[in-house]
């Protein structure tokens, strides 16, 4: 198995990629015990050749890959590449580009909610996965080479998978449909953590506009702590102390230490002195200034059967033109569909509404009925 673990080998390895169409991209990586994701292996598949960068080795340089991920005549394949793309948004700034989601574009062209990569490589590939590596450390050295081919054999299918959706996509027309999704991954909003906005990430159960400037700025100071000591939010202190330290409001190291899952020891120190000023900051927050709980969709009474009807419809559209139903809506933009004819949902506006929004109205204004016939729904034009 190939196992790049020099700079001169990236560098001619890459060297060969140069004026390639696409390349297959997947990474290894390790978070359980850190805040930002620790890069463990870059798999790599071109045209004609596959090799593993080892990130880890001694005095490596990664340069020539990262020129690779830039060139924008280059397009980068991933499949589920949210966690991967965050990973190298972290190293140097930015995102690669162009990019291609084989998993997006598997639930563009009929392969189901998520299609999974297995789902992929079975249908598209013809193979079965190996998943005997499949919770490797791959911080461990040295990998076996049953380890590397797992690796490997990621990017040797996704070569495939790409081919033969990229040709489903054409065929289709819906190469568009596909570049509205990735918008939000090749958006650099969708990768940064800033702790000013950490708090919107908690589930909330308050709407109390002061309360929610003291959770703020306990989340904003838990996130920086994270961050800075590279350890996951939760080594930090737990959400549910965060939000009970939230509702309590202690005003003293003594008051701090009743909350349950903290010592008197953690309250009484620097993290305990952190948190109180953290209090402090959110209390003294100006009224107008203080966060606004999102906005909360209360159903008119009766509306819940046209919901229930408007996901019929969203599987029988879904099944029709063999397409995810989340991409069409989900739940909660079915709620606001049918409170809300207006509403700012997706299901409104460019393919999808065409696909779905606009039947949606219909039925949900009588102009079309749902029936039945040989055991299968069918769109019934209403009696006028």
């Amino acid at each position: 198995m190939t196992i790049l673990t020099t700079t001169a080998e990236v560098e001619a390895f890459c060297a060969g990629l140069a004026g390639a169409d696409f390349v297959a991209v997947d990474t290894e990586f390790l978070r359980d015990s850190t805040y930002w994701p620790r890069l463990c292996l870059i798999q790599v598949a071109g045209p004609d050749a596959v090799a593993a960068i080892d990130p880890l080795a001694p005095d490596i340089s990664l340069d020539a890959f990262q020129a690779i991920l830039d060139d924008e005549k280059i397009l980068k394949v991933f499949h589920a590449g949210r966690q991967d793309l965050e990973i190298f948004f972290h190293r140097v700034g930015r995102l690669p580009s162009p990019i291609f989601d084989t998993q997006v574009a598997g639930m563009v062209t009929g392969f189901g909610e998520s299609a999974s990569y297995e789902t992929l490589v079975n249908k598209l590939a013809g193979a079965q996965l190996d998943k005997h590596s499949r919770f490797t450390d791959w911080a461990q050295r040295p990998l076996t080479d049953r380890q590397l081919a797992y690796a490997l054999d990621d990017v040797i299918h996704l070569r495939t998978i790409y081919t033969r959706l990229s040709k489903k996509l054409a065929k289709s027309g819906r190469e568009a449909w596909l570049q509205d999704e990735m918008r939000i991954l090749t958006d650099p909003n969708t990768f940064r953590l800033e702790p000013e906005d950490a708090w919107k990430r908690l589930k909330l159960r308050t709407e109390k506009p002061r309360l929610l400037a003291v959770l703020k700025e306990l989340a904003a100071w838990r996130e920086t702590e994270a961050q800075k000591r590279d350890l996951p939010r939760n080594r930090v202190i737990k959400d549910e102390t965060l939000l009970e330290i939230a509702t309590q409001m202690p005003t003293d190291a003594h008051k701090l230490a009743r909350t349950r899952g903290l010592s008197s020891g953690f309250a009484e120190g620097k993290w305990g002195e952190a948190i109180l000023a953290a209090i402090n900051r959110g209390l003294a927050v100006p009224a107008e200034d203080c966060p606004k709980p999102g906005p909360r969709i209360d159903l008119p009474p009766g509306l819940g059967p046209t919901v229930e009807l408007l996901k019929v419809l969203l599987r029988y559209k879904a099944d029709e033109h063999d397409v995810a139903p989340k991409l069409l809506a989900n739940s909660s933009d079915l709620e606001r569909l049918a409170a809300d004819d207006d509403a700012p949902i997706p299901a409104l506006s460019g393919w999808r509404k065409e696909l779905f929004g606009d039947d949606a109205l219909k039925l949900k204004h009588g102009q079309l009925a749902l029936g039945i016939e040989k055991k299968r729904i069918k769109l019934v034009p209403a009696p006028e």
